[in-house]
């Protein structure tokens, strides 16, 4: 590595650090400050309150539950995309990416027009009793629907690369479609799928917007750790608001560090 030389990099090296210290330094700063600001009894105790724990533990179902469908349909969807050919292909391509440019607002607001009281499945939602506008499974569907493309995106470029050569030979082995995927499509993908999940995780945990709509926000039920955090700051709960602000901002640095790892093994491993 080259130390820079002339003012010009150097320039550039201080507007970078400048500019990062400024978006994610100083707020991180400031939440630290303000969460330990009447001590460490205060913050570990705004962290042991019942809404807190249950707004965690709905956080983490949430993420969970995302994480484990995408896995399963994000890893089949990219296998279908990249190994076969059918009509309409490039849509659906294009489709994968929708919920990058659609608002999780909007989002939210669909469940509710689908499935709420005048919405167009209202008749089968009352017939079966299953409640899922401001309700958990319309929290799950729009977290779900947010964190849908990234497990794609990164199992996609992976099959490609690693091309149909392996499948093929197993299958001339006398191994069977599902025994081909677990002994080499599986392994081969196993660095790009871990790398969707940390992303899938990230951003499910971190979701608000779509959740809000979607669930409503009701305390002890359908309030997630994010919603907390704005219900906590309207009700001016700051230490509160900023202990969980704190749990979720290293619950998101873990994951930025398993993701540099992953991505690092995965360089080595090609």
């Amino acid at each position: 590595m080259h130390s820079p030389k002339g003012w010009l990099p150097k320039l550039l090296i201080a507007v970078v650090v400048a500019y990062l210290s400024i978006l994610i330094l100083l707020p991180i700063a400031a939440i630290l400050q303000g969460a330990f600001a009447r001590g460490v009894e205060t913050f570990l105790n705004a962290l042991s309150e019942p809404q807190v724990i249950a707004a965690f533990r709905l956080s983490v179902t949430l993420a969970l539950v995302a994480v484990v469908v995408n896995a399963v349909f994000g890893t089949i969807i990219a296998w279908v995309m990249v190994r076969q050919d059918f009509w309409g292909k490039g849509f659906f391509n294009a489709l994968i990416d929708l919920p990058f440019v659609v608002s999780p607002v909007i989002t939210g607001y669909m469940v509710v027009l689908l499935f709420g009281r005048q919405g167009w499945f209202a008749p089968f939602v009352e017939a079966t009793g299953l409640k899922v506008a401001f309700a958990l499974p319309g929290m799950l569907l729009v977290t779900i629907f947010v964190s849908l493309p990234f497990t794609i995106r990164e199992v996609m470029p992976v099959l490609r690369e690693i091309g149909t050569e392996p499948e093929q030979a197993a299958h001339t082995l006398g191994a069977g479609g599902w025994r081909t995927f677990l002994r080499v499509t599986l392994p081969g993908i196993r660095w790009g799928l871990l790398y969707g999940i940390s992303l899938t995780l990230a951003r499910a945990l971190g979701e608000f917007g779509g959740v809000l709509v979607a669930g409503g926000g009701i305390s002890g039920q359908t309030e997630t750790a994010t919603l907390f955090i704005f219900a906590a700051l309207d009700e001016r709960q700051y230490i509160a608001a900023y202990a969980v602000a704190i749990v979720l901002a290293v619950v998101s640095f873990v994951v930025l560090i398993g993701m540099e790892i992953l991505r690092q093994r995965s360089q080595v491993t090609q």
